[in-house]
């Protein structure tokens, strides 16, 4: 069977029983749109173009155009429109072709959709799903190659999820659904191609808790999205060094999985945040206070972060690489830690 095939009829995995991370977005979406007919997708070239990243292939035809809608381009007008649709009984999922653009319907994410519950006093809820691509490693240059996820994670009344595994990518999409307060989704362009194996009972997934995804006793690795796998390379070139480094996903950015987090560092009594976006005001720093506040007296030494750098991402492959977080980095930054010279 073929990707084009899978994706237009049945089942998403291939023969040999691998599956792509957009394929699992795929699967998710639908099999969210089979179970309930509130559901439906709409945004930029969803439909008849499958997707902009080829992840809604097949589903205009499997749902119609009632499910499946195309909107004009304009991300404030069919943001508001979901919010609309959300408040009236809906189950809209929103897809924003990259976070850049979202940027033109902050307004109504941050002025609408995050507060219309708490202004209301909770008697209007926004359950919308906001799908958009992050990151760069494209050489798609400054204006489609940012993570800005971490600014959303400032906003009180979202829900910030970085499915960043194939479980992950399609577990998230029903529990998000199912959530009274409007969620964010960012997937990593980097990981689309990603392939695997997804077992066939493969399901909902939390979207609350961080996950350990390698465990080790030296240093605790936080990281998310398209850094995990960068940081899990990372992890085993230093186990062939002699350091166990401890990896956690977060999984979600907001809330942030605090627990997880010191329970880590607690054990391993070291630190290195791993984060795409830039250092200043970034994620990577909210975690870090988080980290001085609760986790002090358990550090053996300064907590240590690995972050773009604070240009804008440049469109030459050799400076875009250079202006990412890359293993050598994390190694790097870990070595500075384990000898105390961070």
């Amino acid at each position: 069977m073929t990707t084009t095939q899978a994706a237009r009829g049945g089942p998403e995995t291939a023969e040999n029983g691998t599956i792509t991370y957009r394929e699992a977005l795929r699967a998710a979406l639908r099999d969210a749109l089979a179970r309930d007919d509130r559901v439906f997708l709409m945004g930029e070239d969803v439909g008849r173009y499958g997707g902009c990243f080829a992840v809604s292939l097949g589903l205009l035809e499997a749902f119609g155009p009632e499910r499946i809608r195309d909107t004009p381009l304009s991300e404030s007008a069919f943001v508001g429109a979901g919010i609309g649709a959300a408040l009236a009984g809906m189950r809209p999922i929103v897809e924003i072709m990259t976070v850049n653009f979202s940027l033109l319907a902050l307004d109504q994410i941050l002025n609408n959709a995050a507060t219309l519950s708490h202004m209301s006093g909770g008697q209007f809820g926004v359950p919308l799903v906001i799908r958009m691509t992050t990151g760069a490693g494209r050489q798609l240059a400054a204006q489609h190659s940012h993570s800005l996820e971490g600014w959303y994670a400032h906003i009180p009344g979202l829900r910030i999820v970085a499915p960043a595994t194939l479980e992950d990518a399609r577990g998230m999409l029903w529990t998000a659904l199912e959530s009274p307060d409007p969620v964010l989704i960012f997937e990593h362009a980097s990981l689309y191609p990603m392939s695997g194996r997804l077992p066939p009972t493969a399901g909902t997934v939390d979207i609350d808790r961080a996950a350990v995804r390698r465990t080790g006793s030296d240093v605790t690795l936080v990281t998310y999205g398209g850094s995990l796998h960068k940081t899990l390379a990372a992890s085993e070139r230093l186990a062939s060094q002699g350091v166990q480094a401890e990896v956690i996903d977060l999984r979600s950015l907001r809330p942030l999985d605090d627990a997880a987090i010191m329970a880590s560092v607690r054990r391993t009594h070291r630190a290195v945040i791993v984060d795409e976006a830039w250092r200043s005001g970034s994620l990577s720093a909210e975690i870090s206070a988080r980290i001085t506040e609760q986790a002090f007296y358990d550090l053996d030494a300064p907590v240590g972060r690995v972050c773009g750098a604070e240009v804008p991402v440049p469109y030459a492959r050799h400076l875009e690489e250079a202006a990412l977080p890359q293993p050598d980095d994390i190694v790097a930054a870990v070595h500075r830690a384990v000898s105390g010279d961070a």
